[in-house]
Protein backbone atom coordinates (compact mmCIF):
# COMPACT_ATOMS: atom_id res chain seq x y z
CA UNK A 1 0.00 0.00 0.00
CA UNK A 2 1.97 2.97 -1.30
CA UNK A 3 -0.10 5.78 0.20
CA UNK A 4 -1.39 4.73 3.59
CA UNK A 5 -3.48 7.87 4.06
CA UNK A 6 -4.55 8.26 0.42
CA UNK A 7 -8.21 7.48 1.11
CA UNK A 8 -8.21 10.28 3.72
CA UNK A 9 -6.34 12.88 1.68
CA UNK A 10 -8.00 12.57 -1.74
CA UNK A 11 -11.62 12.74 -2.82
CA UNK A 12 -13.15 10.55 -5.51
CA UNK A 13 -12.88 12.22 -8.91
CA UNK A 14 -14.50 10.46 -11.87
CA UNK A 15 -13.74 10.93 -15.55
CA UNK A 16 -15.55 14.07 -16.63
CA UNK A 17 -18.58 13.96 -18.92
CA UNK A 18 -19.28 16.30 -21.81
CA UNK A 19 -22.44 18.24 -20.80
CA UNK A 20 -25.69 16.64 -22.07
CA UNK A 21 -26.72 19.47 -24.41
CA UNK A 22 -23.36 19.29 -26.13
CA UNK A 23 -22.93 15.52 -26.37
CA UNK A 24 -26.40 14.80 -27.79
CA UNK A 25 -25.30 16.52 -31.00
CA UNK A 26 -23.44 13.37 -32.02
CA UNK A 27 -22.60 9.77 -31.20
CA UNK A 28 -19.04 10.19 -29.94
CA UNK A 29 -18.06 8.80 -26.54
CA UNK A 30 -18.79 11.53 -23.99
CA UNK A 31 -16.31 10.77 -21.20
CA UNK A 32 -13.06 12.72 -21.06
CA UNK A 33 -9.82 11.45 -19.54
CA UNK A 34 -8.41 12.82 -16.28
CA UNK A 35 -4.82 14.01 -16.04
CA UNK A 36 -2.11 11.50 -15.10
CA UNK A 37 -1.60 13.35 -11.80
CA UNK A 38 -5.27 12.93 -10.91
CA UNK A 39 -5.18 9.25 -11.84
CA UNK A 40 -2.24 8.71 -9.47
CA UNK A 41 -4.30 10.24 -6.67
CA UNK A 42 -7.27 8.03 -7.50
CA UNK A 43 -5.04 4.95 -7.33
CA UNK A 44 -3.75 6.17 -3.99
CA UNK A 45 -7.28 6.10 -2.54
CA UNK A 46 -7.28 2.28 -2.61
CA UNK A 47 -6.85 0.96 0.95
CA UNK A 48 -5.37 -2.41 -0.13
CA UNK A 49 -7.82 -4.13 2.22
CA UNK A 50 -6.91 -7.29 4.04
CA UNK A 51 -10.16 -8.74 2.67
CA UNK A 52 -10.79 -6.97 -0.67
CA UNK A 53 -14.49 -7.47 -1.37
CA UNK A 54 -13.98 -5.63 -4.68
CA UNK A 55 -12.39 -8.73 -6.23
CA UNK A 56 -14.20 -11.40 -4.25
CA UNK A 57 -17.26 -12.31 -6.38
CA UNK A 58 -18.73 -13.89 -3.27
CA UNK A 59 -22.46 -14.48 -2.79
CA UNK A 60 -24.33 -12.52 -0.14
CA UNK A 61 -28.11 -12.57 0.18
CA UNK A 62 -28.39 -14.20 -3.23
CA UNK A 63 -26.33 -11.47 -4.93
CA UNK A 64 -22.72 -11.54 -6.13
CA UNK A 65 -20.48 -9.04 -4.38
CA UNK A 66 -17.47 -7.75 -6.29
CA UNK A 67 -15.91 -8.59 -9.64
CA UNK A 68 -16.70 -11.96 -11.28
CA UNK A 69 -13.29 -11.83 -12.97
CA UNK A 70 -11.51 -11.60 -9.60
CA UNK A 71 -9.47 -8.68 -10.92
CA UNK A 72 -6.38 -7.99 -8.78
CA UNK A 73 -7.66 -4.52 -8.02
CA UNK A 74 -5.58 -3.50 -4.97
CA UNK A 75 -2.40 -4.59 -6.76
CA UNK A 76 -2.84 -2.48 -9.86
CA UNK A 77 -4.28 0.49 -7.97
CA UNK A 78 -1.07 0.53 -5.93
CA UNK A 79 0.97 0.36 -9.14
CA UNK A 80 -0.98 3.28 -10.61
CA UNK A 81 -0.17 5.38 -7.56
CA UNK A 82 3.52 4.50 -7.89
CA UNK A 83 3.58 5.27 -11.63
CA UNK A 84 4.17 1.64 -12.58
CA UNK A 85 1.54 1.60 -15.32
CA UNK A 86 3.10 -1.17 -17.42
CA UNK A 87 3.17 -3.58 -14.49
CA UNK A 88 -0.33 -2.49 -13.45
CA UNK A 89 -1.63 -3.30 -16.94
CA UNK A 90 0.05 -6.72 -16.84
CA UNK A 91 -1.73 -7.50 -13.56
CA UNK A 92 -5.05 -6.30 -14.98
CA UNK A 93 -4.71 -8.41 -18.13
CA UNK A 94 -3.96 -11.43 -15.94
CA UNK A 95 -7.69 -11.68 -15.16
CA UNK A 96 -9.51 -9.39 -17.61
CA UNK A 97 -9.01 -10.10 -21.31
CA UNK A 98 -10.81 -6.98 -22.51
CA UNK A 99 -10.59 -4.04 -20.07
CA UNK A 100 -11.42 -1.68 -22.92
CA UNK A 101 -14.97 -3.10 -22.85
CA UNK A 102 -15.56 -3.37 -19.11
CA UNK A 103 -13.89 0.00 -18.51
CA UNK A 104 -16.64 1.55 -20.62
CA UNK A 105 -19.83 -0.44 -20.07
CA UNK A 106 -19.52 -2.40 -16.81
CA UNK A 107 -21.75 -1.16 -13.94
CA UNK A 108 -18.70 -1.67 -11.71
CA UNK A 109 -19.72 -4.37 -9.27
CA UNK A 110 -16.24 -3.87 -7.82
CA UNK A 111 -16.91 -0.28 -6.81
CA UNK A 112 -20.16 -1.15 -5.06
CA UNK A 113 -18.14 -3.56 -2.88
CA UNK A 114 -15.23 -1.15 -2.25
CA UNK A 115 -14.77 -0.63 1.48
CA UNK A 116 -14.18 3.10 0.92
CA UNK A 117 -17.81 3.20 -0.17
CA UNK A 118 -19.10 2.00 3.17
CA UNK A 119 -18.85 5.47 4.70
CA UNK A 120 -17.46 7.59 1.85
CA UNK A 121 -17.10 7.38 -1.95
CA UNK A 122 -15.56 4.21 -3.44
CA UNK A 123 -12.34 4.14 -5.45
CA UNK A 124 -12.71 4.94 -9.18
CA UNK A 125 -11.85 1.36 -10.08
CA UNK A 126 -13.52 1.34 -13.50
CA UNK A 127 -11.91 4.63 -14.57
CA UNK A 128 -8.52 3.38 -13.35
CA UNK A 129 -9.01 0.20 -15.39
CA UNK A 130 -9.86 2.16 -18.52
CA UNK A 131 -6.83 4.40 -17.96
CA UNK A 132 -4.52 1.38 -17.87
CA UNK A 133 -5.75 -0.30 -21.06
CA UNK A 134 -5.89 2.94 -23.06
CA UNK A 135 -2.40 3.85 -21.84
CA UNK A 136 -1.30 0.41 -23.00
CA UNK A 137 -2.64 0.96 -26.50
CA UNK A 138 -1.32 4.52 -26.68
CA UNK A 139 2.21 3.53 -25.62
CA UNK A 140 2.37 0.44 -27.83
CA UNK A 141 2.29 -2.11 -25.01
CA UNK A 142 -0.71 -3.91 -26.50
CA UNK A 143 0.89 -6.17 -29.10
CA UNK A 144 -0.18 -9.46 -30.62
CA UNK A 145 1.31 -12.51 -28.95
CA UNK A 146 0.74 -15.66 -31.03
CA UNK A 147 1.28 -18.99 -29.25
CA UNK A 148 4.78 -20.44 -29.55
CA UNK A 149 3.47 -24.01 -29.90
CA UNK A 150 0.41 -25.22 -31.83
CA UNK A 151 -1.71 -27.96 -30.28
CA UNK A 152 -3.10 -29.30 -33.54
CA UNK A 153 -6.64 -29.02 -32.16
CA UNK A 154 -9.40 -27.01 -33.87
CA UNK A 155 -12.23 -25.20 -32.10
CA UNK A 156 -15.30 -23.46 -33.52
CA UNK A 157 -16.85 -20.63 -31.51
CA UNK A 158 -20.37 -19.67 -32.57
CA UNK A 159 -21.07 -16.07 -31.63
CA UNK A 160 -18.61 -13.20 -31.26
CA UNK A 161 -20.08 -11.42 -28.27
CA UNK A 162 -17.96 -10.94 -25.13
CA UNK A 163 -18.18 -14.60 -24.05
CA UNK A 164 -17.26 -15.86 -27.52
CA UNK A 165 -14.35 -13.44 -27.82
CA UNK A 166 -13.07 -14.37 -24.35
CA UNK A 167 -13.25 -18.09 -25.11
CA UNK A 168 -11.54 -17.62 -28.48
CA UNK A 169 -8.75 -15.52 -26.98
CA UNK A 170 -8.08 -17.98 -24.15
CA UNK A 171 -8.03 -21.04 -26.41
CA UNK A 172 -5.79 -19.41 -28.99
CA UNK A 173 -3.26 -18.55 -26.29
CA UNK A 174 -3.19 -22.30 -25.50
CA UNK A 175 -2.19 -23.02 -29.09
CA UNK A 176 -5.54 -24.20 -30.45
CA UNK A 177 -6.72 -23.12 -33.91
CA UNK A 178 -9.87 -21.06 -33.37
CA UNK A 179 -12.52 -19.99 -35.86
CA UNK A 180 -15.30 -17.65 -34.73
CA UNK A 181 -18.60 -17.65 -36.62
CA UNK A 182 -20.79 -14.52 -36.47
CA UNK A 183 -24.08 -14.08 -38.33
CA UNK A 184 -23.89 -10.27 -38.29
CA UNK A 185 -21.61 -8.34 -40.64
CA UNK A 186 -19.36 -7.22 -37.77
CA UNK A 187 -18.04 -9.00 -34.69
CA UNK A 188 -18.95 -8.05 -31.14
CA UNK A 189 -22.50 -9.31 -30.60
CA UNK A 190 -24.30 -6.94 -28.25
CA UNK A 191 -21.04 -5.01 -27.82
CA UNK A 192 -21.43 -3.99 -31.45
CA UNK A 193 -25.16 -3.71 -31.97
CA UNK A 194 -26.71 -3.68 -28.49
CA UNK A 195 -24.67 -0.83 -27.01
CA UNK A 196 -24.70 2.58 -28.74
CA UNK A 197 -21.58 4.22 -30.10
CA UNK A 198 -21.55 7.03 -27.51
CA UNK A 199 -21.16 4.40 -24.80
CA UNK A 200 -18.75 2.11 -26.68
CA UNK A 201 -17.09 3.42 -29.83
CA UNK A 202 -17.01 0.60 -32.36
CA UNK A 203 -13.41 1.38 -33.28
CA UNK A 204 -12.54 -0.10 -29.88
CA UNK A 205 -13.91 -3.46 -31.04
CA UNK A 206 -12.16 -3.26 -34.41
CA UNK A 207 -8.88 -2.44 -32.67
CA UNK A 208 -9.16 -5.60 -30.58
CA UNK A 209 -10.19 -7.68 -33.59
CA UNK A 210 -6.98 -6.68 -35.37
CA UNK A 211 -4.88 -7.95 -32.45
CA UNK A 212 -6.81 -11.22 -32.28
CA UNK A 213 -6.43 -11.80 -36.02
CA UNK A 214 -2.69 -11.14 -35.78
CA UNK A 215 -2.57 -13.89 -33.16
CA UNK A 216 -4.21 -16.31 -35.60
CA UNK A 217 -7.91 -16.25 -34.72
CA UNK A 218 -10.14 -16.47 -37.81
CA UNK A 219 -13.41 -14.52 -37.88
CA UNK A 220 -16.14 -15.51 -40.34
CA UNK A 221 -18.81 -12.80 -40.33
CA UNK A 222 -22.10 -12.91 -42.18
CA UNK A 223 -22.31 -16.67 -41.54
CA UNK A 224 -25.51 -17.79 -39.88
CA UNK A 225 -24.87 -21.16 -38.26
CA UNK A 226 -28.01 -23.23 -38.72
CA UNK A 227 -28.72 -21.60 -42.09
CA UNK A 228 -25.46 -21.10 -43.98
CA UNK A 229 -23.56 -23.79 -42.07
CA UNK A 230 -24.96 -26.91 -40.46
CA UNK A 231 -24.25 -27.22 -36.71
CA UNK A 232 -23.75 -30.93 -37.26
CA UNK A 233 -21.09 -30.22 -39.90
CA UNK A 234 -19.27 -27.94 -37.46
CA UNK A 235 -19.21 -30.73 -34.92
CA UNK A 236 -17.65 -33.07 -37.50
CA UNK A 237 -15.11 -30.52 -38.70
CA UNK A 238 -13.85 -29.31 -35.34
CA UNK A 239 -12.54 -31.03 -32.22
CA UNK A 240 -14.84 -28.91 -30.05
CA UNK A 241 -17.69 -26.43 -30.58
CA UNK A 242 -18.53 -23.61 -28.18
CA UNK A 243 -21.95 -21.98 -28.46
CA UNK A 244 -21.94 -18.32 -27.37
CA UNK A 245 -25.04 -17.22 -29.26
CA UNK A 246 -26.51 -15.10 -26.46
CA UNK A 247 -30.03 -15.01 -25.05
CA UNK A 248 -31.57 -12.98 -27.83
CA UNK A 249 -35.17 -14.18 -27.64
CA UNK A 250 -36.86 -10.90 -26.61
CA UNK A 251 -39.69 -10.67 -24.10
CA UNK A 252 -42.80 -9.17 -25.70
CA UNK A 253 -45.77 -7.35 -24.19
CA UNK A 254 -49.26 -8.71 -23.72
CA UNK A 255 -50.92 -5.34 -24.29
CA UNK A 256 -54.28 -5.32 -26.08
CA UNK A 257 -54.05 -4.32 -29.75
CA UNK A 258 -50.27 -4.67 -30.05
CA UNK A 259 -50.13 -7.48 -32.63
CA UNK A 260 -49.19 -6.43 -36.15
CA UNK A 261 -49.12 -2.70 -35.40
CA UNK A 262 -46.50 -0.60 -37.17
CA UNK A 263 -44.25 1.50 -34.97
CA UNK A 264 -43.71 -1.17 -32.31
CA UNK A 265 -40.21 -2.66 -32.19
CA UNK A 266 -37.95 -4.61 -29.90
CA UNK A 267 -35.21 -2.42 -28.45
CA UNK A 268 -32.27 -4.49 -29.72
CA UNK A 269 -33.64 -4.39 -33.29
CA UNK A 270 -33.93 -0.62 -32.98
CA UNK A 271 -30.44 -0.20 -31.52
CA UNK A 272 -28.96 -2.47 -34.21
CA UNK A 273 -30.50 -0.37 -36.99
CA UNK A 274 -29.42 2.86 -35.29
CA UNK A 275 -25.82 1.68 -34.90
CA UNK A 276 -25.58 0.48 -38.49
CA UNK A 277 -26.80 3.90 -39.60
CA UNK A 278 -24.17 5.64 -37.44
CA UNK A 279 -21.50 3.35 -38.92
CA UNK A 280 -22.46 4.44 -42.42
CA UNK A 281 -24.51 1.46 -43.58
CA UNK A 282 -27.20 3.61 -45.15
CA UNK A 283 -30.43 5.23 -44.04
CA UNK A 284 -32.48 3.99 -41.11
CA UNK A 285 -35.13 1.43 -42.06
CA UNK A 286 -38.62 2.87 -42.39
CA UNK A 287 -40.19 3.45 -39.01
CA UNK A 288 -36.93 3.27 -37.03
CA UNK A 289 -36.23 7.00 -37.12
CA UNK A 290 -37.42 8.74 -33.94
CA UNK A 291 -37.13 12.25 -35.38
CA UNK A 292 -40.21 14.31 -34.50
CA UNK A 293 -41.91 11.38 -32.78
CA UNK A 294 -43.37 10.80 -29.33
CA UNK A 295 -41.38 7.79 -28.10
CA UNK A 296 -42.29 5.41 -25.30
CA UNK A 297 -39.77 2.86 -24.03
CA UNK A 298 -40.87 -0.09 -21.90
CA UNK A 299 -38.13 -1.34 -19.58
CA UNK A 300 -35.90 0.36 -17.04
CA UNK A 301 -32.59 -1.44 -17.57
CA UNK A 302 -29.44 -0.51 -19.46
CA UNK A 303 -31.03 -1.26 -22.83
CA UNK A 304 -33.94 1.05 -22.11
CA UNK A 305 -31.52 3.78 -21.08
CA UNK A 306 -29.51 3.30 -24.28
CA UNK A 307 -32.72 3.69 -26.27
CA UNK A 308 -33.40 7.00 -24.51
CA UNK A 309 -29.97 8.34 -25.44
CA UNK A 310 -30.40 7.18 -29.04
CA UNK A 311 -33.88 8.62 -29.70
CA UNK A 312 -32.79 11.97 -28.23
CA UNK A 313 -29.89 12.08 -30.68
CA UNK A 314 -32.30 11.25 -33.50
CA UNK A 315 -34.42 14.26 -32.54
CA UNK A 316 -37.50 12.77 -30.86
CA UNK A 317 -40.34 15.10 -29.84
CA UNK A 318 -40.68 13.47 -26.42
CA UNK A 319 -39.53 10.34 -24.61
CA UNK A 320 -41.17 8.44 -21.77
CA UNK A 321 -39.70 5.38 -20.08
CA UNK A 322 -42.10 2.97 -18.35
CA UNK A 323 -40.89 0.71 -15.55
CA UNK A 324 -43.25 -1.77 -13.89
CA UNK A 325 -41.12 -1.96 -10.73
CA UNK A 326 -41.61 0.66 -8.00
CA UNK A 327 -39.20 3.58 -7.74
CA UNK A 328 -36.12 2.53 -5.73
CA UNK A 329 -35.01 4.51 -2.69
CA UNK A 330 -32.31 7.16 -3.09
CA UNK A 331 -30.29 5.77 -0.17
CA UNK A 332 -29.61 2.20 0.94
CA UNK A 333 -32.18 0.69 3.25
CA UNK A 334 -31.25 -1.19 6.43
CA UNK A 335 -32.12 -4.47 4.69
CA UNK A 336 -29.61 -3.72 1.90
CA UNK A 337 -26.31 -3.08 3.70
CA UNK A 338 -22.82 -2.72 2.24
CA UNK A 339 -21.22 -4.63 0.51
CA UNK A 340 -24.40 -5.85 -1.21
CA UNK A 341 -25.28 -4.32 -4.57
CA UNK A 342 -27.14 -1.09 -3.68
CA UNK A 343 -30.80 -1.32 -4.69
CA UNK A 344 -31.05 2.43 -5.06
CA UNK A 345 -32.19 4.87 -7.72
CA UNK A 346 -29.58 5.21 -10.46
CA UNK A 347 -29.69 8.04 -12.95
CA UNK A 348 -27.82 7.01 -16.10
CA UNK A 349 -26.64 9.13 -19.01
CA UNK A 350 -29.88 8.79 -21.02
CA UNK A 351 -32.03 9.83 -18.07
CA UNK A 352 -29.81 12.88 -17.49
CA UNK A 353 -29.99 13.84 -21.17
CA UNK A 354 -33.78 13.55 -21.24
CA UNK A 355 -34.06 15.67 -18.11
CA UNK A 356 -31.84 18.32 -19.71
CA UNK A 357 -33.71 18.35 -23.03
CA UNK A 358 -37.30 17.95 -21.82
CA UNK A 359 -37.04 19.30 -18.30
CA UNK A 360 -37.92 16.16 -16.34
CA UNK A 361 -36.79 12.62 -15.61
CA UNK A 362 -38.38 10.47 -18.35
CA UNK A 363 -39.10 7.51 -16.04
CA UNK A 364 -42.55 6.54 -14.84
CA UNK A 365 -42.43 3.76 -12.25
CA UNK A 366 -44.98 1.09 -11.32
CA UNK A 367 -46.54 1.46 -14.77
CA UNK A 368 -46.91 -0.63 -17.92
CA UNK A 369 -48.72 -0.62 -21.26
CA UNK A 370 -52.27 -1.93 -21.12
CA UNK A 371 -53.43 -1.12 -24.64
CA UNK A 372 -51.96 -0.03 -27.96
CA UNK A 373 -54.15 2.33 -29.95
CA UNK A 374 -53.56 2.53 -33.70
CA UNK A 375 -54.96 4.22 -36.79
CA UNK A 376 -54.76 2.46 -40.15
CA UNK A 377 -52.40 -0.09 -38.63
CA UNK A 378 -49.93 2.44 -37.18
CA UNK A 379 -49.55 3.24 -33.50
CA UNK A 380 -50.82 6.66 -32.36
CA UNK A 381 -51.36 6.27 -28.61
CA UNK A 382 -50.94 3.87 -25.74
CA UNK A 383 -53.01 3.34 -22.64
CA UNK A 384 -50.94 2.86 -19.50
CA UNK A 385 -51.94 1.47 -16.15
CA UNK A 386 -50.30 1.55 -12.74
CA UNK A 387 -49.30 -1.84 -11.36
CA UNK A 388 -48.20 -3.35 -8.07
CA UNK A 389 -47.07 -6.70 -6.74
CA UNK A 390 -49.04 -8.69 -4.20
CA UNK A 391 -48.02 -12.17 -3.11
CA UNK A 392 -45.77 -12.45 -6.14
CA UNK A 393 -48.49 -11.48 -8.62
CA UNK A 394 -48.54 -8.37 -10.80
CA UNK A 395 -51.86 -6.55 -10.36
CA UNK A 396 -53.36 -3.44 -11.93
CA UNK A 397 -54.46 -0.45 -9.87
CA UNK A 398 -58.11 0.15 -10.66
CA UNK A 399 -58.89 3.48 -12.29
CA UNK A 400 -55.26 4.38 -12.96
CA UNK A 401 -55.45 4.15 -16.76
CA UNK A 402 -53.98 7.05 -18.75
CA UNK A 403 -53.52 7.75 -22.44
CA UNK A 404 -50.20 8.83 -23.84
CA UNK A 405 -49.23 9.99 -27.34
CA UNK A 406 -46.95 7.43 -28.93
CA UNK A 407 -45.58 7.24 -32.48
CA UNK A 408 -42.79 4.79 -31.63
CA UNK A 409 -42.98 2.09 -28.96
CA UNK A 410 -39.71 0.33 -28.06
CA UNK A 411 -39.82 -2.85 -25.98
CA UNK A 412 -36.79 -3.23 -23.72
CA UNK A 413 -38.36 -5.71 -21.32
CA UNK A 414 -35.49 -8.19 -21.30
CA UNK A 415 -35.04 -11.62 -22.87
CA UNK A 416 -36.52 -15.06 -22.32
CA UNK A 417 -33.63 -17.23 -23.43
CA UNK A 418 -31.63 -18.42 -26.40
CA UNK A 419 -32.95 -18.68 -29.91
CA UNK A 420 -33.82 -22.30 -30.62
CA UNK A 421 -32.58 -23.35 -34.08
CA UNK A 422 -28.95 -24.14 -33.19
CA UNK A 423 -29.67 -25.95 -29.89
CA UNK A 424 -32.45 -27.95 -31.55
CA UNK A 425 -30.22 -28.90 -34.48
CA UNK A 426 -27.64 -30.33 -32.08
CA UNK A 427 -30.18 -31.96 -29.78
CA UNK A 428 -29.16 -29.93 -26.73
CA UNK A 429 -31.07 -30.09 -23.49
CA UNK A 430 -32.57 -26.75 -22.43
CA UNK A 431 -33.60 -25.30 -19.08
CA UNK A 432 -37.03 -23.94 -18.16
CA UNK A 433 -35.52 -20.47 -18.59
CA UNK A 434 -34.77 -21.16 -22.25
CA UNK A 435 -31.01 -21.46 -21.78
CA UNK A 436 -28.67 -24.32 -22.67
CA UNK A 437 -28.51 -26.86 -19.84
CA UNK A 438 -25.11 -27.72 -18.34
CA UNK A 439 -24.09 -29.23 -14.99
CA UNK A 440 -23.76 -26.74 -12.13
CA UNK A 441 -20.58 -24.71 -12.54
CA UNK A 442 -19.70 -26.43 -15.83
CA UNK A 443 -19.99 -25.58 -19.52
CA UNK A 444 -20.29 -28.96 -21.22
CA UNK A 445 -23.67 -29.82 -22.72
CA UNK A 446 -25.36 -33.20 -23.03
CA UNK A 447 -23.67 -33.59 -26.44
CA UNK A 448 -19.98 -34.59 -26.16
CA UNK A 449 -17.64 -31.98 -27.61
CA UNK A 450 -20.26 -29.20 -27.52
CA UNK A 451 -19.99 -26.47 -24.87
CA UNK A 452 -21.88 -23.29 -24.11
CA UNK A 453 -21.05 -20.05 -22.30
CA UNK A 454 -22.31 -16.54 -21.71
CA UNK A 455 -25.94 -15.47 -21.86
CA UNK A 456 -26.84 -18.58 -23.84
CA UNK A 457 -25.98 -20.68 -20.78
CA UNK A 458 -26.38 -18.17 -17.97
CA UNK A 459 -29.30 -16.09 -19.22
CA UNK A 460 -29.31 -12.34 -19.80
CA UNK A 461 -26.49 -10.81 -17.80
CA UNK A 462 -23.59 -8.34 -17.80
CA UNK A 463 -20.59 -8.10 -20.12
CA UNK A 464 -18.27 -8.85 -17.19
CA UNK A 465 -20.13 -12.11 -16.50
CA UNK A 466 -19.89 -13.04 -20.19
CA UNK A 467 -16.12 -12.54 -20.08
CA UNK A 468 -15.88 -14.68 -16.95
CA UNK A 469 -17.98 -17.42 -18.53
CA UNK A 470 -16.05 -17.43 -21.79
CA UNK A 471 -12.73 -17.70 -19.98
CA UNK A 472 -13.92 -20.48 -17.66
CA UNK A 473 -15.48 -22.36 -20.57
CA UNK A 474 -12.18 -22.16 -22.49
CA UNK A 475 -10.37 -23.81 -19.56
CA UNK A 476 -12.91 -26.63 -19.60
CA UNK A 477 -12.58 -27.07 -23.37
CA UNK A 478 -8.78 -27.05 -23.04
CA UNK A 479 -9.02 -29.88 -20.54
CA UNK A 480 -11.34 -31.79 -22.86
CA UNK A 481 -8.90 -31.40 -25.77
CA UNK A 482 -5.62 -31.94 -23.97
CA UNK A 483 -6.49 -34.14 -21.01
CA UNK A 484 -5.42 -31.47 -18.54
CA UNK A 485 -6.07 -27.78 -17.92
CA UNK A 486 -3.72 -24.84 -17.89
CA UNK A 487 -5.69 -22.41 -15.78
Amino acid sequence: MGKQTGFLEYQRCENREIPPKERIKGYQEFHTVQSEEMRRKQGARCMNCGVPFCQSAMSLSGMVVGCPLHNLIPEWNDCIYKGEDSHALARLLKTNRFPEFTGRVCPALCEKACICGQYDDPVTIRDNELYLIETGYRKGWMKSNPPAVESGKRVAVVGSGPSGLAAADALRKRGHAVTVYEREDRIGGLLMYGIPNMKLDKEVILRRRKLMEEEGIVFKTGVNVGVDVSPADLKKEYDAVILCCGAKQPRSLTAEGIDGVKGVYFAVDFLTAATKHVLGDGALPKGFDAAGKHVVIVGGGDTGNDCIGTVIRQGCKSVTALEMMPKPPVQRTASNPWPEWPKTLRTDYGHAEAAEVFGADPRVFSTTVKKVISKKGTITEIETVEVYFEKGKLLEKAGSEKKLKCDLLLIAAGFIGAEKPVPEALGLEMTKRGTVATPEGEYTTNVPGVFSAGDMRRGQSLVVWALAEGTACAAEVDGYLMGYRNG
